[in-house]
Parts: structure tokens; sequence; C-alpha cells
């Protein structure tokens, strides 16, 4: 596994903050974000950078971009946020149905909500979300099976 590319809606607070997170814990794999109906070229949203810097994790240089065919075609996994994310991308790609799965595959398999404009204590529960998430990935996916930094 290379490349991941990690997939929510706006691309401005799950995918990017999973983008980081999961980055942080597979050395040497290739981990972007996109959205499906992007907010291209906008930077992280404030609240889901400020929780993710609470927890260590900077979102900063971050510039929403929109999920393409070419972009999940270049990936080798793509992660969604929601359910209803990988029955959109299976419509308008169904060549990658293959490759996509949801971000919370090995935790709760329910999809991670979205905080856009949401309170903080909400972002703080998705970051969790998100977490959990990618320690799951990370275990599966880091070399010899076992997590890196952690």
């Amino acid at each position: 596994m290379n490349r991941v590319l990690v997939v929510c809606i706006g691309n401005v607070c799950r995918s990017p903050v999973g983008e980081r997170v999961l980055k942080e814990k597979l050395d040497g794999v290739r981990v972007e974000s996109a959205g499906l109906g992007a907010l291209v070229g906008h930077a992280a949203d404030e609240t889901a950078a400020k929780i993710a810097m609470r927890h260590g994790v900077s979102v900063d240089g971050h510039a929403a971009r929109q999920f393409t065919p070419e972009l999940g075609q270049n990936a080798d996994l793509i992660l969604v946020m929601e359910p209803d994310h990988r029955q959109k991308i299976a419509e308008s790609s169904p060549h990658l149905s293959g490759k996509v799965m949801l971000f919370d595959h090995w935790t709760d398999r329910k999809g991670i909500p979205d905080p856009f404009r949401r309170s903080e204590d909400f972002h703080e529960l998705v970051f969790e979300q998100i977490a959990a998430a990618a320690d799951g990935w990370a275990q599966k996916l880091a070399p010899q099976g076992g997590a890196q930094n952690g």
C-alpha cells in the first residue's frame, strides 16, 4: 500500500484531519485527501484545525481539492468518511469501487459524522473517532502489521 486517499465532502474538516493523523502513523505511505463537493482552495476549517492542534496534529498548509476519478485511480486505497460517500464514488466511478472503504472500517463501520459548522465539542468527538479509526488502519497497513508512532 503506497498511496491512500482520504475523502469527505468539503475537504476542510474530516478528510484533512484524517489525512494528517494517518500520515503520522504510516511511515513511507503517501496520504492525501480530497472532497466530493470540495471547497476548492480553502484551508482546513478553523475549528477542526484548532481541535487537531490540541492533539498535536497540524493541518497547516492544507488546501481543499475536488475528488476526481484520476485521483482515485492513482490511490491504492480510498478511505471515505460515510457510507454515502462510497456510494457516490461507485456511481460516478464504478471502476474504483473495489478500493473504497470506510475510514472507520476497523472501529464502528458506521461512518464519521460531519462536524462542519458544529460545536467544538462535536469536533472533539469527531477527532477522537478519526484518531481511533486511523489507529485501526495503521495496524493493518504499517509494515509487519505494527503501527508507527504508537
